[in-house]
């Protein structure tokens, strides 16, 4: 499960203007140093990464060969055509003991498109133990340096009810703005009606604010299924909202200062 404004929600178009009208990617230098682990080593570590922007997608992180224990990639027989970058050609990543089939791979890359992609090594995210810039351990995807995540704090009147039912009333939100996606109001506790809130199985990440746990809320019309979460640890930048609970507002009735206000459109309306 996905989290509302997290991990797909970076963005892909590095400034106000859109370079990518013109071609379908570009690469950005990051002044951070990058690290991939994987079978307990260092499979790549690099202080001259490429971020790569594409069209509709989130941002990769491209290492140069020499950044790259290239004697821990092996052939693989896996081989795709990617209509923007080129024919992509796979390695498999061995470290540890541990073998990662398909795991990393190299773009030809296509002037028509972008710049000259063919002696960079990516990684499949998931397939690796864990990403590091500098020596902070980073979650889900590459962090978009366009991509803004600021907390506020207010005394709006916030009131969210589901089915009719009032499921919480406060005028102390912390309001969250994140970049492309619509203000989060997150919540103390005493202000939410626990008893209609369910726990959930379900977990996300995001790389912006953390781990989420999700709950369901009871109407009278029964349950509604992780249509809340809450980032009871979220990472030091979301400090403000730990412990706090937030709803899908396009899955909610919220009313903010009296006035009832319009369920915003968005892949998880």
């Amino acid at each position: 499960m996905n989290q509302e404004s997290e991990p797909k929600s970076a963005r892909t178009v590095p400034g106000p203007t859109d370079p990518l009208q013109a071609r379908r990617y570009l690469l950005e230098a990051s002044p951070r140093r990058v690290r991939v682990m994987f079978g307990g080593e260092f499979v790549a570590d690099s202080k001259r990464v490429q971020l790569l922007f594409e069209t509709g997608k989130l941002p990769v992180y491209y290492f140069m060969k020499s950044d790259v224990r290239m004697d821990a990639l092996s052939d693989s027989d896996r081989a795709l055509a990617d209509e923007v970058k080129g024919r992509r050609t796979f390695f498999n990543v061995e470290a540890g003991g541990r073998v990662a089939e398909s795991a990393a791979w190299i773009c030809a890359g296509d002037a028509a498109f972008g710049p000259d992609i063919s002696d960079l090594i990516a990684f499949d995210w998931n397939m690796m133990d864990g990403w590091f810039e500098e020596d902070e351990e980073v979650f889900v995807h590459a962090r978009d340096p366009y991509h803004r995540v600021d907390v506020v704090e207010s005394s709006r009147h916030i009131e969210v009810s589901v089915d009719g039912v009032e499921v919480a009333d406060s005028r102390r939100p912390m309001m969250l703005f994140e970049t492309g996606l619509p203000t989060r109001y997150y919540l103390p506790k005493m202000d939410v009606h626990l008893e209609r809130l369910q726990r959930s199985d379900a977990h996300t990440a995001c790389p912006y604010k953390g781990r989420a746990d999700y709950f369901g809320v009871l109407s009278d019309e029964g349950l509604v299924e992780n249509i809340a979460w809450c980032y009871e640890t979220p990472i030091t930048e979301a400090a403000k909202i730990a412990g706090r609970l937030c709803f899908y507002d396009e899955k909610v009735d919220v009313t903010i200062d009296g006035e009832r206000q319009a369920r915003p459109r968005t892949k998880w309306s």
